[in-house]
């Protein structure tokens, strides 16, 4: 039987794929799935979520993208001996549900203590068929691979690394964080490539805290009057364009909310898989209609979702171009992720993420055979 494993990028617990003549590490498995995963966008057949109204062309209204299933907050586990993760997208990583993103690995804040000696981590591991993506919130990571980069990301920062035909590398807590101690916090995506990228020469782009482009909402405010502020680390809002470059499009938005009670709407492509994921804080994800031209807001009709630290709404992909949200809660904190739909099959063994079982035999075997990061 076909096992996927699960996927973490930063893992504590590897087993030995054994052969002739090698052994080979992947990750801890978890329950069995079907040898791939089709991904298909039909309508759902939700019932306990009313769907967004839709615009009467007579009479013009602002719809609002609606919520198709929140996951709650997942317990965390230790990955390495550096990073306690929550999986964020449990059971759903790897699915067309999240699509073009796999998996989304978020490690609260913690406080380490100053230390001599190793940094903590995760020793080196292969990946092959996607990208991973670190963002540094509090803290340092430092990273190196097979193609003989190495460099460390901090506050801020984000490693955009693409895995492509094959890599190996390492992440571990910096010497200097490491020597000083402080609090770490940091999330890692997987992000899926195309078929037709996923042998594609290994790459890294370091995303610099400053280079990372913002923009304030409503456009063109400061100070007291802005109601989110959001780094656009890939992607697009208000036709600034995001920091990475990317294989396919994706929207990765790092956004501060500081007013409690403000709603904020933010444009967001119709055609494009949503996630609103809480990093601190509260907000409500209001889904529904609104009658623009209505000064009372009389033909208003929402429904609201709550949402608190580390849980994560999945949006429907309803033909909606806007979220809407409400703050519960002073200097909250969201990230909203997604990309377009690649609508191709998913085979996820450990590191590897590719297309068929044939390419996922293919990849270990050229592991084994020392052909990654060349």
């Amino acid at each position: 039987m076909y096992l996927r494993l699960s996927s973490r990028a930063w893992t504590a617990t590897l087993v030995s794929f054994a052969t002739t003549s090698t052994a080979f590490c992947l990750f801890a498995a978890t329950a069995p799935i079907p040898s791939t995963t089709a991904l298909s966008f039909a309508a759902d057949s939700d019932t306990n979520i009313d769907p967004v109204c839709k615009t009467n062309p007579d009479h013009p209204m602002t719809q609002f993208r609606s919520v198709r299933k929140i996951l709650p907050r997942t317990s965390p586990h230790w990955v390495g001996d550096g990073f306690l993760v929550h999986p964020v997208f449990a059971n759903t990583a790897f699915t067309e549900e999240v699509s073009p993103l796999l998996m989304f690995d978020y490690a609260a804040p913690k406080k380490f203590p100053a230390k001599l000696g190793a940094p903590k981590g995760v020793g080196q591991h292969p990946h092959r068929g996607f990208e991973t993506v670190t963002v540094a919130f509090q803290g340092e990571v430092e990273h190196s691979d097979s193609t003989g980069i190495t460099d460390v990301i901090g506050q801020g920062d984000v490693q955009w690394m693409t895995a492509g035909r094959g890599i190996i590398h390492q992440e571990f807590h910096s010497n200097k964080f490491t020597k000083s101690g402080g609090t770490f916090e940091m999330c890692q995506l997987w992000v899926n490539l195309p078929k037709k990228h996923k042998m594609t020469k290994p790459k890294y782009q370091a995303l610099l805290n400053k280079d990372i482009p913002v923009v304030n909402l409503p456009v063109g405010t400061d100070g007291d009057n802005v109601m989110a502020r959001a780094r656009i680390i890939a992607g697009e809002l208000n036709d600034i364009q995001g920091a990475a470059s990317t294989f396919s499009p994706i929207q990765m938005w790092d956004v501060q909310l500081p007013h409690a009670g403000a709603e904020v709407d933010l444009p967001y492509p119709a055609d494009h898989q949503c996630m609103v994921f809480v990093r601190r804080g509260s907000v409500d994800v209001l889904s529904g209609s609104s009658d623009d031209n209505d000064d009372n807001n009389s033909k208003h009709k929402s429904k609201t979702s709550t949402l608190g630290p580390q849980d994560v709404a999945i949006m429907r992909l309803d033909g909606a171009s806007f979220l809407r949200l409400r703050v519960n809660e002073p200097d909250s904190s969201i990230m909203i992720l997604g990309g377009e739909p690649l609508n191709e099959p998913i085979a996820a063994q450990g590191p590897f993420v590719m297309n068929t079982h044939d390419e996922i035999r293919k990849a270990i075997t050229d592991y084994q055979r020392g052909k990654f990061g060349k």
